[in-house]
């Protein structure tokens, strides 16, 4: 499967451009929300001037700009003599003086934990931004939190959250790009197996069944680095479940015997597959397969109990 999945080819061909250069900064989009995402960074790239990203820790908004940076030097060579310059956005402001000295690709880590003066300083360089001629300059945020949630809290300038987000490019969390698992972990294991110069290591069900079942609140970043200890706990070039240094899903809390309903074994099963069914959000596929039965089965279950209880 190719990295990206997109309509708009422009953008994938300046990631085609760069992949064999630095292969990090390559997206896998088989889910529908980094599709939409990219296409929406496809739109806005040529035409930065202000904008922002947001998403959990871990997520990808530094390999979100580096794209997004890419694909604008193409259209703006004139950028190119600053380059990309990452910044922490408190440090950045420390020795920032002259607005008006500001040139290139400007991109500003953790933007939301400015304090309110460094957000009123903030502001003042982006005002005076807006006699600036385009092309030559481009400010791109990060955020963890959603700075327009901030705002509306008291945390965060009104003004200033809305001239960073009218451009805003959401990064989702791991767990809800599900179909990007399995193409993610191909991509992941490919550069392990590279950088330790060892033969390719592939999941098996198991492992991809455990990887599904986690909720990855680390993201990327602890996807990838599961899976490079996987690969080397595992043997034979195949990563199995055990391989894989995750948590348990917490076991179900002891039954209490003095419920005489529980005291009938289709009860205590049918309590404990509920239980699960909770954990998982009512994910009945993630739900079977952690009860080690077919989902069939589990409706079965379902159904059984429901017809008993009428």
């Amino acid at each position: 499967m190719s990295t990206l999945n997109l309509a708009a080819t422009t953008l994938q061909n300046s990631i085609e451009r760069t992949e064999s250069v630095c292969s990090e900064r390559t997206f896998v989009a088989a889910s529908p929300a980094m599709r939409k995402l990219l296409d929406q960074a496809n739109i806005v790239a040529p035409h930065l001037r202000v904008a922002s990203i947001e998403g959990e820790a871990g997520s990808g908004k530094h390999t979100l700009a580096r794209l997004l940076y890419e694909h604008y030097e193409a259209r703006h060579p004139e950028i190119r003599r600053c380059g990309f310059d990452r910044c922490d956005a408190r440090d950045w402001l420390l020795y920032q003086s002259d607005p008006r000295s500001l040139a290139g690709f400007i991109f500003l880590d953790r933007v939301d934990l400015l304090a309110t003066p460094g957000q009123a300083l903030l502001l003042r360089i982006l005002k005076e931004l807006d006699f600036r001629r385009a092309g030559a300059l481009a400010v791109l945020v990060s955020s963890q939190s959603p700075l327009r949630d901030l705002a509306r809290n008291g945390q965060f300038l009104s003004e200033l959250a809305l001239r960073l987000t009218s451009v805003r490019l959401g990064i989702p969390p791991l767990r809800e790009r599900r179909e990007d698992f399995v193409p993610l972990a191909n991509r992941f294991l490919d550069r392990i197996s590279g950088r330790y110069s060892i033969q390719p290591v592939v999941l098996d069900s198991s492992a991809i069944a455990r990887l599904m079942d986690y909720h990855w609140p680390g993201n990327l970043r602890e996807f990838y680095s599961i899976l490079e200890s996987a690969v080397i706990e595992c043997s034979g070039g195949i990563i199995r479940a055990e391989d894989l240094s995750l948590p348990i899903v917490a076991a179900p809390a002891p039954v209490s015997i003095r419920n005489p309903e529980l005291l009938n074994l289709d009860a205590v099963i049918h309590h404990h597959i509920l239980h699960v069914l909770e954990l998982n959000r009512g994910n009945k596929l993630r739900t079977s397969r952690q009860l080690g039965i077919s989902r069939s089965t589990l409706y079965r279950l379902l159904e059984k109990r429901s017809s008993l209880s009428c």
